[in-house]
Parts: structure tokens; sequence; C-alpha cells
């Protein structure tokens, strides 16, 4: 079962078509898409989206959180509203969230601590977390081994070097792989990453809108190409593709609980069919 671990939906490029973009990920075989938060306004139309998805498209979950780019808009309020959205079961995770020293929108003060305090939350909801780091892979590291609490979750769309994904690896987070790993030049990195990380640790996504992979790069990105990720990673590591789907499932289900929830979800769905008809709920 494929799973796309990462896309924004939730995006304003998807206003018009984003039940079309489902259904379509459900044609090629993409069975979940998690739809990731990275402001307020996104977190909640992440969740909205759940309740209003076509039932002939991809199931679909929310993340919710304010993004580093948004860490300069982290108060008290905010911290409030993710806590009333958590309430919500389609919910599975907190993200996503971290530190970006690329762009450096949000002052990096104001980034670590919307980050540290969104780790609090994930931990009092024991939801795993969604990680964004780019260029501040030692100081995300730092946060999470001073935060002192068990967490689980995944450093989202790795760009860092072997070295620096071993050592999420060994707090038992997992690695994303988006389709930056089908770039022709500057991802080499993530090429050896993909390759080396252990199968039972890999995730893979899309990130859409951004970082379509190869052959679409340069288009708006979407969960209908994550089979392409997933043949190019499979390559990379010499195994059957049918084996990669068939471990990113089992990894995605273990870190987000999918199955439990897909199988409520179901019986949710037959019991609302079952009333449309005149049938006993």
């Amino acid at each position: 079962m494929l799973v796309d671990t990462h896309a924004h939906l939730n995006h304003p490029q998807f206003v018009d078509d984003w039940k079309e973009a489902l259904k379509r990920a459900k044609s090629v075989g993409v069975e979940v898409v998690i739809n990731v938060g990275y402001d307020i306004p996104s977190s909640e139309r992440a969740v909205t989206q759940c309740s209003d998805a076509p039932p002939d498209g991809s199931a679909i979950f929310a993340s919710i959180a304010v993004h580093p780019h948004e860490a300069k808009n982290w108060n008290k309020d905010a911290a409030n509203a993710l806590a009333l959205l958590a309430r919500d079961p389609s919910v599975i995770a907190v993200g996503e969230i971290g530190l970006d020293f690329h762009y450096d929108f949000s002052p990096r003060q104001e980034q670590f601590r919307a980050f540290e305090e969104q780790l609090e939350l994930a931990w009092q909801l024991n939801f795993p977390v969604i990680l964004h780091i780019r260029e501040a892979h030692p100081d995300a590291l730092a946060v999470v081994k001073n935060f002192g609490k068990s967490l689980r979750g995944v450093a989202h769309c790795f760009t860092g070097t072997w070295d620096e994904a071993k050592a999420w690896l060994d707090l038992g987070f997992y690695i994303g792989i988006t389709g930056i790993v089908t770039f022709e030049r500057k991802s080499e990195s993530v090429k050896e990453v993909a390759a080396k990380t252990p199968l039972d640790r890999l995730l893979i996504e899309t990130d859409a809108p951004y970082l379509a992979p190869v052959p679409h790069r340069g288009k708006r990105n979407e969960p209908a190409f994550l089979p392409i990720i997933a043949e190019f990673v499979a390559g990379l590591k010499g195994i059957p593709v049918k084996q990669l789907v068939e471990t990113t499932w089992q990894n995605a289900n273990a870190l987000f609980g999918l199955e439990a929830r897909l199988t409520r979800n179901f019986s949710s769905h037959e019991r609302s069919n079952k009333t449309e008809n005149g049938d006993a709920a």
C-alpha cells in the first residue's frame, strides 16, 4: 500500500482540484495521503479537507503545526488553536515543525521557541512529529536530545549527509525521501541516504506541490507522482518495488497508526451509507 507521508493539499495551488488530486492518487495505487499543515489556517484547512474528501480518492489524514518560517507568529493563541484542532480524529501528527537556517524567514530565537513548545505539545498528545530541518541539523538534533522525553517522528524531505541521517536514526526517527532523489544534479547525498537507510526506517513522500520528481520536475507536484519516487528508491536499494511499497507502508503504519484509523473510518463510512439507504445504523 503506497502512502504519501507528506503532502500539502491544503496549499493554495490545490484550491481548485485537491479532490481530483486525491482521485488521481488513488488511481495509481496511493491509498493514503498525510495532509500537512504549516500555519494555523493551513492546519485548519487540512482538518476540514479530511471531512470533505471524496470517497473514491485516497484516504486523507491531517498533521497540524506552525512551520519554522512562520515561527514569528507562534504564541499562546496559536498553541491553543493547535490543541483544539488535535481533538479531531483526522489529526495524526504534529508537523511540520523544526528549524530552517537557509531562509531565516523567522528569527532563530523564535524558531527555537516554536520548535520546543510544539515538541512539548506532541509529547502531551502522544503524537509523532514531522520535522522540517534545513541547514540546521546539529541544532535540531540538540533540541530533540535536550527535550529529554521520548519522541517518535520523521526527518521529512531529508537533504542532509549520511552522517546526519545516522544521527536521526540513532534517535529512533524515520527518514523521509522526496522527489529530490530523482534529480540529476545536487542530489548525490540524498541518493546515498536513500540507499543506506535501513528499509524499515524509510518513508517516501511527495511534499506536493513542491519538488516534483523527474520527469515532472518544474511542474506542480502531487501525490499521484509518488510511484515514481518509490520505483527510483527501490532501484537505488536493489530491491523489488513491491518490497519497498510493502515495507514503507508498514513503517508509516507503525509511526502514524494508520491501519486502526483506516478501519475506523471505513466502518463510519459504511454506517453512513446504510443510514442513507434507509437501513438501521
